[in-house]
């Protein structure tokens, strides 16, 4: 085998691959071997059919076909590990050139990583919004927990916004009982719009016993698309009462003996969501001014693939919720071109992302122990929900276990910048990475826990 490697842009090549037809015949036995265990002859057994009849009955081009199509694969792989070409993603291949019994001339168009001059990590500087919690925060929180805690309490006058009335419900058309358009005795919250349009109108001002009608449009069933008259009686009419906001408050909500302490928990909370997200900006704004000061490029292939990828998950989302990618994009008012520029522009960042992680990482020599990979596995598992035995071996059968390996790499490179640049927040603080980490561990172990 000859070759020679041009290079069309920093992140793409073009190999030209010669093999001569003699190297060739090996894959030539091997291709007729396995037609021959295809193919069906009067008068031979299954595998023994000689080679001269495969050229009648098959034709000798589909023979030589089938030869070319496994060696063209390993002659690309002998010349990357020739000329020493980091390949990315998947090559073009287009035949120059191939005649019974010439050589084999083609060529192949593959995507490579670029050369990457890491920039100096000490220089970056990235500020992040500065802490700040307002008691407002804290009040939207117990606001909330006073909500899960609320008793409903029957009153004897009429249901107003807010409170729950027990209803009787009975829809017709035309004098006509709608299917499954009876209900007796639910519970439903006034002004909340949850049941039938127009119903919230005509509950305000009735009392229990009370009864009405209204007319309403059907949205499903037999009847779509028709106004319907709805009955409607109701039974009891209760108010929602929200605890006292007390110490008593504090223990039944919480392990806490005070309103006070309750409190300060809440603020903790707050703080530490806050600081994580911290964390997320700096590694982003980080990443950004890097990626832009190494000036990585961005392979097109290897975006091209991802944006395809991203693409296949989103519609596959989109199908595991009963909608398809046109109702998607009504919903969001965007055209296609508009989700695919997202796309690329996404896909593209995260691109460049990885290469300048790699190359960090090969830079440093970053290694990944048994049990970082092995921890990744589990946690990986446990978001799928599935045993981490059963997660590898589907990672290993799809061939994916090697990108989970690079993620984890290239966490650990990302890990080693981060402790070199300087974050401040908007104040002029010093932000120390240390005291979030803490955070982010304790976050990430409570979420194990649960």
């Amino acid at each position: 085998m000859k070759s020679t490697v041009e290079t069309l842009s920093p992140t793409r090549v073009r190999l030209a691959i010669e093999v001569p037809f003699v190297e060739l015949e090996p894959s030539l036995r091997k291709a007729y071997r396995e037609i021959a265990q295809q193919v069906t002859v009067p008068g031979f057994r299954k595998g023994k059919v000689p080679s001269n009849v495969i050229d009648q009955r098959v034709g000798r081009g589909t023979v030589l076909n089938e030869a070319v199509q496994e060696a063209i694969p390993e002659n690309i792989l002998a010349a990357v590990r020739e000329h020493d070409v980091k390949t990315l993603g998947r090559p073009d291949v287009e035949i120059t050139e191939f005649n019974d019994g010439d050589a084999l001339k083609f060529t192949a168009e593959v995507d490579v990583r670029p050369e990457i001059a890491l920039p100096d990590f000490t220089t970056v500087e990235v500020t992040v919004d500065e802490l700040k919690i307002d008691d407002s925060e804290v009040d939207e929180q117990v606001k909330g927990l006073r909500e899960r805690f609320a008793t409903l309490k029957t009153v004897e006058r009429a249901a107003q916004d807010g409170d729950y009335a027990q209803i009787d419900l009975a829809a017709t058309v035309n004098g006509e009982e709608v299917p499954g358009g009876s209900a007796t005795n639910i519970s439903h919250e006034v002004g909340s719009k949850q049941l039938l349009p127009g119903l919230d109108e005509v509950l305000v001002g009735l009392s229990a016993g009370d009864s009405t009608t209204f007319v309403t449009q059907l949205v499903g069933g037999d009847f779509a698309g028709q106004d319907a008259d709805v009955a409607v009686t109701v039974r009891t009419v209760k108010e929602k009462e929200l605890p006292e906001l007390d110490d008593e408050f504090a223990q039944l909500a919480s392990e806490f003996d005070t309103l006070e302490q309750l409190r300060d928990d809440l603020r903790d909370r707050i703080t530490r969501n806050k600081q994580v997200e911290q964390i997320y900006a700096a590694r982003d704004k980080a990443l950004k001014q890097l990626v832009d000061a190494a000036e990585v490029p961005a392979p097109e292939g290897v975006v091209r693939d991802e944006v395809e990828s991203r693409k296949q998950a989103m519609v596959d989302q989109l199908e595991r919720i009963g909608a398809s990618l046109e109702e998607y994009l009504a919903a969001e008012e965007k055209t296609e071109e508009q989700i695919d520029t997202e796309l690329t522009e996404a896909a593209t960042e995260g691109v460049r992302v990885q290469l300048l992680l790699d190359t960090l990482a090969d830079a440093e020599e970053v290694q990944v122990s048994d049990d970082e990979f092995g921890h990744e596995i589990v946690h990986r598992a446990q978001r799928a929900g599935m045993a981490p035995q059963q997660y590898y071996d589907q990672l290993v059968r799809s061939g994916t276990a090697g990108a989970v390996f690079g993620d984890v790499r290239r966490g650990k490179a990302l890990a080693s910048v981060m402790d070199r640049i300087k974050i401040t927040d908007s104040a002029g603080n010093a932000v120390s990475l240390d005291a979030l980490r803490a955070v982010a561990d304790e976050e990430h172990n409570h979420a194990h826990e649960h």
